[in-house]
């Protein structure tokens, strides 16, 4: 398990003057690829030098893709992490690139045993690239693979039994795949390794015409809000971290959404 985060929340340039006056902000996390490491924006070495964590996020390693992964990508998250003393990196478990077309989007893997052997290679070679530990997430997705050969908790667990890879688990992905694709997220916290947990991710979304969108722009849900608290009865998780990427809300909005979030790890 990684060390002990608390309550964070995702920094944006929209949302730099309000991190940090906001209360209870123990850390923050921040897209890679929209970040140079030569030239970070000040207000966020403001909050590394007050002694915030600082943790790239990357959303474009592509690390379920057949083709070979694209290293300098992967040196670009190294040096961020370097340059920020972070304590840990991450992406997804996905593939964004096939073809040499970029999806724009977060792409599911099929969850057979061929699948997983890329995806372990391409891991592996990332690890090899960065020098602290580094977590991978579970996506929303609108569609599953046909003929699966593991569920989404077996494909997790044996990644990082292979890997030795952390976790970050998105319950608001767990949530978003059980409306959309009907998958169980009560049976994917019951087999998680949660020993391998970095962190939780937590966001908002809204339905529209029966399909449920992990907008990252809407309040956090009180049925994802019930599904942290599922996952608490499992594990105490390191860190907890808001996602808002759209129609910023008010400080007093985002505080009180991350006292829920403090509230529902809480016992």
């Amino acid at each position: 398990m990684a060390d002990r985060l608390g309550i964070g929340i995702g920094w944006r340039p929209e949302l730099d003057l309000s991190i940090a006056r906001l209360p209870g902000v123990d850390w923050v996390e921040v897209v890679a690829e929209n970040l140079h490491a030569p030239h970070l924006p000040e207000s966020l070495l403001a909050l590394k030098d007050r002694g915030m964590p600082v943790l790239p996020h990357a959303v474009s390693l592509s690390l379920g893709g057949a083709e070979p992964l694209d290293t300098t990508r992967v040196e670009h998250l190294a040096e961020l992490a370097r340059v920020l003393d972070a304590p840990l990196v991450s992406d997804h478990v996905c593939f964004v690139r096939a073809g040499g077309l970029d999806s724009g989007h977060l792409m599911p893997l099929p969850r057979t045993r061929e699948a997983l052997d890329v995806l372990v290679d391409n891991v592996r070679l990332a690890q090899s690239i960065v020098d602290v530990p580094l977590a991978l997430e579970n996506i929303a997705a609108l569609l599953e693979w046909p003929e699966s050969e593991l569920s989404e908790e077996q494909f997790l667990t044996e990644l990082t039994e292979r890997t030795g890879c952390l976790l970050i688990i998105d319950v608001a992905n767990l949530y978003a795949n059980a409306r959309n694709v009907g998958t169980d997220p009560v049976a994917f916290l019951d087999g998680i390794p949660w020993e391998r947990l970095a962190y939780v991710h937590m966001a908002g979304g809204v339905e529209r015409d029966g399909v449920y969108h992990d907008t990252h722009a809407h309040p956090v849900l009180p049925e994802v809000l019930d599904l942290l608290a599922e996952l608490r009865r499992r594990t105490d998780p390191p860190g907890v971290l808001l996602e808002r990427d759209d129609d910023y809300p008010t400080d007093s909005e985002l505080a009180a959404e991350l006292v829920a979030l403090r509230t529902a790890v809480t016992l």
